[in-house]
């Protein structure tokens, strides 16, 4: 839940304002946890590829950090650590999953997948939890699934993030965007919002 919370408050850092598209959302934040992998000694790579057994072909993941050791081996990564994807899109939610749990070869199952994503609205979480769940118990990652939605009740973009372990143990975090005085967009965790303020 740490990397969740470190995507909250340097979600502002970012610089991405009202005048950006959905592209650019991608690129900054797969960018920021590309840095972030960088500072913690990890290899890392955007558009990285490994195996899909299923599809019978190697298809590419948005953000991978890999672990390199010489003391373990010359010739090869000592494990995949992390493998992120990051879509904008809501109808490829199923898809998105997929590809952070796809069957893979030994030396590409990664240790935590973190998955950020549009969805519809927040009663797909649950069916998306539990494709996870059901996917992630041949894989054996920490998963992080960041949701991001309409929020009918409060009229904000909600952000609602779960860790799921993988003995399939459970924690969440809700945090909603907003667009400060200047137009660029930050987060703030649920319990730092004023309602009273927004008036809802």
């Amino acid at each position: 839940m740490q990397f969740f919370e470190g995507y909250v408050r340097n979600y502002r850092r970012l610089n991405l304002s009202v005048n950006h598209n959905r592209s650019m959302f991608t690129k900054r934040e797969i960018d920021y946890f590309a840095s972030l992998g960088e500072m913690l000694g990890f290899e890392v790579f955007i558009e990285d590829r490994k195996m899909d057994k299923a599809k019978g072909r190697s298809r590419p993941m948005d953000l991978a950090w890999w672990k390199w050791d010489k003391r373990i081996s010359e010739k090869e990564y000592v494990s995949l650590d992390l493998h992120l994807e990051r879509e904008s899109v809501w109808w490829k939610d199923v898809e998105t999953v997929e590809k952070l749990f796809s069957e893979t070869e030994e030396g590409c199952v990664p240790t935590h997948v973190i998955g950020i994503q549009y969805i519809e609205s927040e009663k797909r979480i649950d069916y998306l939890n539990n494709l996870v769940l059901e996917k992630n118990r041949q894989q054996q990652s920490s998963a992080l699934m960041v949701y991001r939605y309409d929020d009918v009740e409060t009229e904000m973009q909600k952000v609602s993030a779960f860790w799921i372990n993988p003995d399939g143990k459970q924690d969440e975090r809700h945090a909603f965007c907003k667009v400060d005085e200047s137009g660029y967009w930050l987060m703030l965790f649920e319990e730092e919002v004023d309602f009273s303020i927004t008036g809802k």
